[in-house]
C-alpha cells in the first residue's frame, strides 16, 4: 500500500511539472517572440533602441518618435491581434488564425518568422480560441486559417494552411503570391 501511494504521488508530481512546462514554454513562446519584434507592434518599437545604448544614453528623448510609430505597423510585420493594430496595419493584412496548441499554427509561425513578412503585407496573428466573434465574422471553423482583408475589413479570401503549414503557401493560397 505504501508503495503504490509513493508511485501516485511520482506520478502526480511528473503531471504538474510537465503542465508547469508546458504553460511556462507556451508563455515563453510568446515572450520570445515579442523579444525578437516579430510578434508585436510595441515589441518592434521597442527594440529599435535597445539596438544602440549609446544613442539612449545621449538624448532619450528621441525615443518619442519611434513610440509614434508603434500604432502604425510597417508593410512586412507581423503582429498580434488587437483592434488598433488591425487599424494600423499598412499594406495587404492578413489574419492568421493561431492557437498555441496547434502545431501546423506553430510550423506556420515559424515558417512566418524564419522567412519573414514579404514588403507590403501585414500578418496579424488572431488567437484563435479568444476571438471567436472574429472565427464567426470570417467564416474560420480551423486553426491555421488565413484570411485577405480589403481596405474596409471584408474578407476576400480565406485559405486553410493545415496541410501545408508555410507562408508561401498561404499567400499563394489567398492569391498573393505570383
Amino acid at each position: 500500500m505504501k508503495r503504490a501511494t509513493v508511485i501516485g504521488t511520482a506520478v502526480g508530481a511528473v503531471v504538474v511539472v510537465g503542465v508547469a512546462a508546458a504553460i511556462a514554454f507556451s508563455a515563453s513562446g510568446d515572450a520570445g517572440l515579442a523579444g525578437s519584434g516579430g510578434s508585436s507592434p510595441t515589441a518592434s518599437a521597442t527594440a529599435e533602441p535597445s539596438a544602440s545604448p549609446s544613442a539612449d544614453r545621449q538624448s532619450p528623448e528621441p525615443t518619442a518618435e519611434p513610440q509614434a510609430s508603434e500604432t502604425a505597423p510597417a508593410p512586412g510585420a507581423y503582429v498580434d491581434y488587437s483592434e488598433e493594430a488591425l487599424a494600423a496595419a499598412s499594406g495587404t493584412r492578413v489574419l492568421f488564425f493561431h492557437a498555441p496548441w496547434c502545431p501546423q499554427c506553430r510550423a506556420l509561425e515559424s515558417d512566418i518568422l524564419a522567412a519573414g513578412v514579404p514588403a507590403g503585407v501585414t500578418v496579424v496573428k488572431v488567437d484563435y480560441d479568444s476571438h471567436q466573434d472574429l472565427r464567426q465574422q470570417y467564416g474560420v471553423r480551423i486553426q491555421t486559417t488565413v484570411v485577405a482583408l480589403d481596405g474596409e475589413g471584408n474578407g476576400t479570401a480565406t485559405f486553410v494552411a493545415y496541410d501545408e503549414p508555410t507562408l508561401a503557401a498561404a499567400l499563394s493560397g489567398l492569391g498573393l503570391s505570383g
